[in-house]
């Protein structure tokens, strides 16, 4: 609902404000951690285009606004906020209200956990050669500094790993010693992806493996990495694919509570413009019982516009590749049985039974 409303077409990037998303976690030199969310809110406040004005202006249009706004010297700049959580309230926020910390869904409420300031970022310069500099760029979540550290959130874990291959296939297997890439620090690093293509830091005769006989130093750890990182409650995250009442009040306080008239409008355009280009009436119709979840009226103003009278609820549809705990049966998706616990279908595909004579 998001993309599809006013917010989802901002007006240039430096008018947008911008969300890590993940949570992350943050740890003190005694190995003692909390969740974290990051902000960066825009001190030049947030503008949004209407799908017709964007329509009419150039796919560069973001990029050029925010380069000629540097080069004119109106450095733009955000303030960086910081919402956190300790594992207790996290365990009662799931456990009260259906809000899972790791899940890339759900946002935490300001009024709970306020947001906090703790640094600003500012864009004052401009590059110069914008393949060396913006094209070969790779940003990668893996890259954290110390203090700062993954959560157990499934969608960041698979991040953590996709990233780099997607880089060493993009750019090459040495990307990260280009100096856009390359780390800003007084030592030089030592990993083990080296020699091959366009190599010019080959770290010398270093073993490319940990050797016995010509061992690598280690920095002594700070933290006890599995304090810091098994340190969870599992039953949250192990499989989020099931859909709960909860996953639709956040939508639903968007639409009743944030949305004006206006933007109501414009959002209900935008969605049944893109749906009247599917042809599968089932599709649609399973859309719009998602809708209804959030609120009915949404879903029959959509339904109006694409001239489909009825649909079925969400409580009584199947979709496939997700567990549906809306209706009393608890529908699993794919026709697969699935362990419950606690009521809920996170835990994934039941364990097989295994051979009493093995």
């Amino acid at each position: 609902m998001i993309l599809f409303g006013d917010r989802g077409i901002p007006d240039g990037y430096r008018h947008m404000h911008g969300y890590y998303g993940h949570t992350l976690k943050l740890v003190n030199k005694a190995g003692e951690w909390i969740y974290a969310q990051f902000h960066l809110i825009s001190d030049q406040g947030t503008k949004t285009l209407t799908a017709e004005k964007a329509a009419t202006l150039s796919p560069d249009y973001s990029t050029k606004d925010l380069y000629e706004a540097i080069a004119r010297k109106e450095y733009p700049s955000w303030t960086m906020k910081v919402q956190t959580m300790n594992e207790e309230q996290a365990q009662k926020l799931f456990k009260e209200k259906g809000v899972n910390v790791l899940d890339l869904t759900h946002t935490w409420s300001q009024k709970e956990f306020p947001l906090r300031t703790v640094g600003k970022m500012t864009l004052n310069e401009n590059p110069e050669n914008y393949f060396a500099e913006v094209e070969q760029a790779a940003y990668n979540p893996a890259h954290m500094v110390p203090g700062i550290e993954p959560s157990a959130d499934p969608v960041l874990q698979s991040r953590l790993f996709s990233y780099p291959d997607a880089h060493r296939h993009r750019i090459g297997a040495n990307y990260q010693q280009l100096p856009v890439n390359a780390p800003v620090c007084p030592m030089r690093w030592g990993n083990f992806q080296r020699d091959g293509q366009m190599a010019f830091y080959n770290q010398g005769a270093r073993p490319n493996y940990l050797s016995s006989i010509d061992p690598i130093q280690f920095k002594p750890r700070s933290v006890r990495l599995d304090q810091v990182h098994n340190n969870f409650v599992g039953d949250a995250v192990t499989f989020l694919t099931e859909i709960r009442e909860e996953d639709f009040n956040q939508p639903r306080d968007l639409w009743q509570r944030v949305f004006d008239d206006g933007a109501k409008e414009r959002f209900i355009n935008n969605i049944s413009t893109h749906m009247s280009t599917c042809r599968e009436e089932r599709i649609i119709a399973q859309q719009l019982s998602i809708f209804a979840m959030v609120d009915k009226n949404l879903a029959d103003a959509i339904a109006g516009k694409l001239n489909i009278k009825s649909y079925p609820d969400a409580r009584e549809v199947t979709f496939n590749g997700s567990h549906s705990a809306l209706s009393k049966e608890k529908k699993p998706a794919n026709g697969m049985d699935y362990e419950l616990k606690g009521g809920n279908m996170n835990a994934g595909p039941a364990a097989p039974e295994r051979d009493s004579k093995l």
